[in-house]
C-alpha cells in the first residue's frame, strides 16, 4: 500500500508558506491608512498575488526536490533479496 502521490503533498506542504505570506499581507494592508482610490487595492493585491505565487513555486520546488532526494536516499539503502 504505497502512496505514489507523495510529491503533491511535498509541493503543497512546502509551498504553504505563500498562503501565510499572503494572509499576513492582507493584515498588514489593513493596518495602513485607507485609500479612496481602488487602483491602489488592485495594484497591491495584484503584485502580492504574483509574489506569493512565485514564493509558492520556489518553496514548493525546493521541498519537492528535497523530498525526492530523501526518498531516493532511503530506498537506495534497502537491499532486495
Amino acid at each position: 500500500n504505497e502512496n505514489h502521490r507523495w510529491w503533491w503533498f511535498a509541493l503543497l506542504a512546502s509551498g504553504s508558506v505563500s498562503f501565510y505570506f499572503f494572509g499576513y499581507s492582507i493584515i498588514w494592508f489593513g493596518a495602513l491608512e485607507a485609500s479612496k482610490v481602488w487602483f491602489t487595492y488592485i495594484l497591491y493585491f495584484g503584485y502580492m498575488s504574483l509574489v506569493c505565487f512565485a514564493l509558492f513555486l520556489v518553496t514548493g520546488c525546493v521541498g519537492s526536490l528535497v523530498s525526492l532526494w530523501f526518498v531516493r536516499k532511503i530506498f537506495s539503502s534497502i537491499k532486495v533479496d
